[in-house]
């Protein structure tokens, strides 16, 4: 039985896994979308909605996060922070929109969008959709 195991460890050292989860963290924070395996997905939703709280909770006036930002990101706490800081939904979760993106060609594996919540539409979607909606 596997209960209360509480991370996948994706055939990798822990030290490996970390630091792979803080950069993807990073990617995310740095371009709001980023494309890799189902399972990592999973994993990174942890990691960066703790992040992106921690930071929320920074510009709102509760008391300063920037230890636990440290700690998921390993970036100074002013940088990530004022990337986290965005209009996005209150509550302790449900910042990040993980979408199924079909299977690697090599391997099979499946593959996830993971994207930021609050992430502006491109121009180039938005203007198709408002000609069909006209």
């Amino acid at each position: 039985m596997r209960h209360r195991h509480g991370l996948r460890k994706l055939n990798r050292t822990s030290s490996h896994r970390l630091a792979m989860l803080r950069n993807m963290t990073n990617s995310l924070f740095k371009h709001e979308l980023i494309k890799t395996t189902l399972p990592k997905a999973k994993e990174l939703r942890r990691v960066a909605e703790t992040a992106d709280h921690a930071g929320q909770e920074r510009h709102t006036g509760q008391p300063p996060a920037s230890p636990s930002i440290g700690r998921a990101t390993r970036t100074s706490s002013t940088s990530s922070s004022t990337s986290s800081a965005r209009a996005t939904p209150s509550g302790p979760g449900g910042y990040l929109r993980i979408l199924k993106f079909g299977f690697r060609q090599g391997d099979n594996a499946p593959m996830a969008l993971v994207e930021l919540v609050d992430r502006p539409e491109p121009a180039a979607e938005a203007g198709t959709e408002t000609k069909a909606a006209a």
